[in-house]
């Protein structure tokens, strides 16, 4: 079907647009924007006044210098409450940006292992590993075969378990060694009671050796 230009023009002069919603300027409705027959209405000490044409209510929230926001526009009449809205709006801001500030974002940190990993770059790996937990993030561990390898993988899961073992301190294992494809992984979690007691442990080591160094001088 042909659609000319005129009847685009048309549709948007219905005020269709092209899903036919207008844009939400705010979550809530303020004032002259309550579309609602009746409204309940509660004033800024938290008492509840009753319900009222919006008009009423609105001229009740002038007449104290505030304004009246649609709070729960699912109820039955839909309840409003008298308030400063620039003040309301700031202070709800800050307890969201407060919220998320407290949120623990947990990323997953991934080691890369060979099955004929040496010790060295072994040790360098779990060093990392350690460190990542430490901070509060997920390590996943994961060991790729290649070719032949795929006939040993035992090797692989012996590798693993060794990481397992070195890490234990600090970690808890959330996924256990497991084989996708030719990569075979262990997903670990930081444990908050056992990095707690590793940090305890750690200091007291530290402020043993400070004690013993001015004595052996």
């Amino acid at each position: 079907m042909k659609v000319t230009r005129r009847k685009i023009i048309r549709k948007f002069r219905r005020g269709g647009g092209l899903k036919g919603k207008r844009p939400q300027k705010d979550k809530y409705r303020v004032n002259e924007d309550i579309e609602a027959k009746e409204v309940r209405v509660i004033d800024e000490e938290g008492q509840m006044l009753g319900v009222f044409p919006p008009q009423k209510a609105l001229s009740i929230a002038q007449e104290k210098g505030l304004d009246l926001i649609e709070i729960a526009p699912t109820a039955k009449p839909p309840t409003c409450r008298i308030m400063d809205y620039g003040k309301w709006k700031y202070e709800n801001k800050k307890k969201e940006a407060a919220a998320r500030k407290k949120q623990t974002v947990i990323t997953i940190k991934e080691i890369q292992l060979r099955p004929r990993t040496d010790d060295h770059d072994l040790n360098v790996k779990l060093k990392h590993a350690r460190r990542f937990l430490l901070d509060g993030d997920k390590v996943k561990v994961n060991l790729r075969f290649w070719g032949r390898e795929m006939a040993h993988q035992e090797v692989g899961l012996e590798l693993l378990n060794k990481v397992t073992a070195q890490l234990e301190d600090v970690s808890s294992v959330e996924a256990k060694p497991k084989l996708e494809g030719r990569q075979l992984f262990v997903l670990l979690s930081p444990d908050a009671a056992k990095i707690k007691t590793y940090k305890e442990t750690v200091k007291a080591s530290e402020k043993a050796m400070a004690e013993e160094k001015p004595a052996s001088e």
